[in-house]
């Protein structure tokens, strides 16, 4: 597969199945405490949600297309920074694990960033697991940069001898 003969399209109905397959690969970086099962679930409601929204003036879907088949896919909507200003805000961003590293990821991205262009947005936002050191690298060497942490401290141990120890 070469990036020349992948083609970038916006999402349509009969995609549904390729793209549902690619959404446990939202999976990748997540923190190992949390439950497996709980985390399956919420990313294939948020592709589910992603894909029934598509059609609304502030969202889009596109696929990466190769050789007739979805090797790829990006959602983008808006979302309200908590300064008020508006930005593109990619909710999933996901490629087969046989077209990682072809480039796929980097005209998904530039899609977006088109969208959000036309749309008159000032940034493109989005998150990404702590652990995703592959994903955290790639949108580095796109331009992204870090702005919020979210810190977590597992507290089954303490509940497990009644308390901080």
């Amino acid at each position: 597969m070469t990036i020349d003969d992948v083609r970038i399209r916006r999402y349509q109905p009969a995609d549904r199945g390729a793209v549902m397959a690619l959404a446990t690969r939202l999976m990748i970086g997540v923190a190992p405490w949390r439950d497996p099962d709980a985390v399956h679930r919420a990313v294939t409601a948020w592709v589910r949600d992603s894909l029934g929204a598509c059609d609304a003036d502030d969202r889009a879907v596109f696929v990466a297309e190769h050789d007739g088949g979805v090797v790829g896919v990006v959602t983008v909507g808006r979302r309200r920074h908590f300064t008020g200003e508006v930005d593109a805000y990619v909710g999933e961003l996901v490629v087969a694990e046989h077209a990682q590293r072809r480039g796929v990821g980097t005209l998904l991205m530039r899609e977006v960033e088109r969208w959000a262009v036309r749309h008159g947005y000032p940034h493109v936002t989005l998150e990404t697991g702590a652990a995703n050191d592959a994903a955290r690298s790639f949108y580095r060497s796109r331009g992204y940069r870090e702005e919020e942490v979210r810190l977590t401290r597992p507290l089954a141990s303490e509940r497990a001898y009644g308390g901080p120890g």
